[in-house]
């Protein structure tokens, strides 16, 4: 592959041909592309995940009602209520 000297020689032959005035025009656009490439590469990763969504409901708790009084149980059939 290529050094870090080769890298800075290609770079310098490319400022050299573009001139330096087309180079902030160039890396903006540099920019743009690597920006546009992240999102897409999110925008396929959560393609390939469901969302979830959640809703959050508050409760209110209802007041306790006193217990009522009702018509007192019968004892079951078959049981022993002389305590012997």
């Amino acid at each position: 592959m290529f050094g870090l000297s080769e890298i800075a020689i290609l770079l310098v032959v490319v400022i050299v041909l573009l001139g330096i005035k087309k180079l902030p025009e160039l890396t903006r656009s540099a920019g743009k592309a690597a920006r546009i490439l992240k999102s897409e590469a999110k925008a396929a990763k959560d393609e390939g995940e469901p969302q979830a969504v959640y809703q959050v409901t508050r409760v209110q708790p209802t007041p306790a009602a006193p217990p009522q009084p009702g018509p007192a149980a019968a004892p079951h059939p078959g049981t022993d209520t002389t305590g012997r």
